[in-house]
């Protein structure tokens, strides 16, 4: 009979972050979605929950509630390699593993089998229970006959469980607290009005109504929980990256022969590539220096690719800027590859001057040459400051352009960061002043003032926000700051 198993790590991104910040376990600590007073809280600990301190509040709320609370950002990128890396352990243990594409830290795993190679089913659990611990998480395994069983016994309880039958699983499934998984925490208050906190009482109603009732994401639980839609185990593809090394007689410092180097190190990486149906899609380097130091890099094609050419232009850009202090004596090669996906055109192209292609291939050069956080895009950010609703993200990929006809011609505002101090003014209203200098002349028409007043949970601003014109036709966004006296330009509206 099959055997399916599930490792959930409880708050995977809240663990990452003690990780990072051991000092913090012994405090409250939370998770948020932006490092500022009106970041939303994801994840906090049990020290944080006994302060009343909830998922779903501000961060200046949690603040107010306890002033020892600790908060901080945990980066998808981040979220991303603590997955990457766990899947790697736990493929010491099950040959088929599934990560769960909605909760991070979810993990199913093919239990078939694996009676004749370890002792029990029990020290398996517990063998992935102490490797993972040894990384620095903590997880709870579950081992049953369905997905949703073991996921079910998993994320209900805080010890290992290993079902002896399909009876014994489906018993338990009934018992879990559906505020226990990790779902949409309306629907368990939802249902508790109606006297139902379990599963069991759940499976019970009749599935033709629950939709019309209660919405498509309770639907999709009661069938989950009645053992439909589940797809067979779907594993992720195993991967592992391959390395190439060379040692250097002399130190070396000349950046065409270690491109020389590279170049010859990426020759059995690509053929590698090539014998497992792959493309290369990150090459890492690591230089290990003469003084005992090491640099290591990066760089990433536009796209997956076995032509050697593009990366050693993107090896070439990256080594330039690079100031050694010391020669290299040893030069280590990563590659990691990608699916190979065979590519159809479409018949009939646009006539277009630009391509989406050159422009990754473009962005590609820059991310090497100045570092892969120097290609960026704003991302609208909710926040109480006009300098706090906007965040720069990196960007990976561009976006294939959609024209539409715009029946309001957009309006940019550019934002001046940080705000451009003003000569002082007797008067409050900038009516008449030259703002912008002489040459654009004075203001002659003014709309506001729109007052902005906040910032009291770390430092109190009150802010007057005026739309300015100037004889030149400029719109230019100023503001007074009534704490400090003082006038600045923000942005300028074009």
């Amino acid at each position: 009979m099959e055997r399916t198993a599930c490792v959930d790590i409880r708050a995977l991104p809240l663990q990452l972050l003690l990780r990072a910040h051991p000092e913090w376990k012994t405090r409250p600590a939370v998770v948020v979605d932006r490092d500022k007073p009106q970041g939303v809280i994801l994840w906090a600990n049990q020290r944080a929950r006994a302060s009343r301190i909830f998922p779903g509040m501000r961060y200046a709320a949690g603040l107010s509630l306890s002033r020892e609370l600790c908060g901080g950002e945990v980066a998808g990128a981040e979220i991303e390699a603590a997955s990457a890396d766990v899947a790697q352990r736990l493929w010491r243990f099950s040959p088929r593993i599934e990560p769960s594409a909605r909760e991070a830290g979810v993990f199913w795993l093919d239990a078939s089998g694996l009676r004749f190679v370890f002792p029990s089913l029990e020290d398996w659990a517990a063998g992935i229970s102490t490797d993972l611990r040894e990384a620095g998480l903590s997880a709870v395994v579950a081992v049953g006959f369905s997905r949703f069983g073991s996921y079910a016994a998993a994320r209900a309880g805080m010890e290992h469980r290993v079902f002896g039958t399909p009876d014994e699983e489906r018993a338990q499934v009934r018992r879990v607290a559906i505020a226990r998984l990790g779902f949409d925490p309306g629907l368990a208050d939802t249902l508790l009005k109606l006297g139902i906190d379990t599963l069991g009482g759940f499976i019970d109603l009749p599935p033709a109504g629950i939709v019309r009732r209660f919405g498509a994401e309770a639907g999709e639980l009661h069938r989950l929980a009645r053992g439909e839609g589940w797809e067979a185990l779907a594993p992720a593809d195993l991967r592992e990256p391959i390395e190439a090394a060379m040692g250097l007689d002399y130190p070396e410092t000349d950046t065409g022969r270690l491109l020389a180097v590279l170049a010859v190190l990426l020759q059995p990486l690509l053929r590698e590539l090539a014998r497992r149906y792959e493309q290369l899609a990150a090459l890492r380097f690591r230089l290990a220096l003469d003084n005992g130091g090491e640099c290591s890099e990066e760089i990433a094609p536009a796209a997956p690719t076995l032509e050697a050419a593009p990366i050693l232009t993107l090896c070439r850009l990256r080594l330039e800027t690079l100031a050694l202090d010391s020669g290299v004596v040893e030069v280590l090669a990563r590659a990691e590859g990608a699916g190979w996906h065979e590519r159809q055109d479409t018949l009939f192209p646009e006539a277009s001057a630009r391509s989406i292609e050159a422009a990754a291939r473009a962005l590609a050069k820059i991310r090497a040459e100045a570092g892969s956080g120097a290609v960026v895009c704003a991302r609208l950010h909710e926040g109480h400051m006009p300098e706090a609703r906007y965040a720069w993200d990196r960007l990976q990929q561009p976006a294939p352009p959609r024209p539409a006809l715009p029946l309001v011609a957009p309006v940019v505002r550019r934002i001046y960061t940080p705000p451009i101090a003003l000569p002082p003014r007797e008067h409050r209203q900038p009516d008449g002043w030259l703002v912008a200098g002489v040459a654009d002349g004075p203001v002659e028409e003014v709309i506001g003032p729109h007052l902005v007043n906040g910032g009291w949970w770390m430092r109190e601003a009150a802010r007057a926000y005026y739309y300015v014109r100037t004889r030149s036709g400029r719109w230019l966004w100023i503001y007074h700051d009534h704490r400090r006296r003082r006038w600045f330009l923000q942005g300028e509206v074009q």
